[in-house]
């Protein structure tokens, strides 16, 4: 389950953290994923000390690089970092700011801090269900060996399988198909098995 703390994002600190452990506390086998206003590692801990498994980085990570290796070291298996690009670029604090950094370039220098996976978001295509940013998507996926999790514009259930054929992630992260009960998950792992692709949830 992934999991954002949008308001944290904005404010630099989380603010739904009690929402994230109650659902952990509550689905206690279910691997959860969180991002949103994770900047310390006291964070970090308290939020794996609840029962979350990975711990989101995005905005910290661009901001302050070496950080990202420190917890690696300090949380090995648990680290993820979310890149939300466009055009290339990285955008920062809630998508309200837009980096210099290479998408690429700044993806592989986390590859080598150890970083567990790249959640990889498109943010023009982010909420228009139009599908994922399919080549941009692949070029992150051939310039890396961990997986990227392809996230941002899951408009069908077929969106989800070509971001794993099309665009060669390795994962694929879906809401607003979910939200508006477009479909439901059953649907998504059905017609992802259907077309020969592994669901592990």
């Amino acid at each position: 389950l992934h999991m954002v703390d949008l308001d944290g994002a904005f404010a630099g600190n989380p603010v739904n953290a009690d929402v994230i452990h109650e659902v952990c506390k509550t689905f206690p086998d279910l691997d959860v994923q969180v991002g949103g206003g994770i900047r310390d590692e006291e964070t970090i801990e308290t939020y794996l000390h609840a029962g979350v498994r990975y711990v989101i980085l995005g905005t910290k990570a661009i901001n302050a690089p070496h950080f990202v290796g420190d917890v690696c070291a300090e949380f090995p298996g648990h680290i993820i970092v979310g890149l939300d690009a466009k055009d290339g670029k990285v955008a920062i604090d809630g998508w309200s700011k837009l980096s210099n950094h290479d998408v690429i370039n700044i993806a592989q220098q986390f590859e080598q801090d150890g970083v567990e996976a790249i959640i990889y978001t498109d943010i023009s295509r982010d909420g228009m269900m139009q599908g994922f940013n399919l080549e941009s998507t692949r070029d992150l996926a051939r310039a890396i060996q961990i997986p990227v999790i392809a996230s941002g514009g899951v408009g069908k259930l077929q969106d989800l399988t070509d971001g794993i054929k099309l665009g060669h992630a390795d994962a694929v992260l879906a809401a607003s198909i979910f939200h508006f009960g477009e479909h439901t998950v059953e649907e998504a792992k059905q017609q992802m098995a259907a077309q020969g692709i592994e669901v592990r949830l």
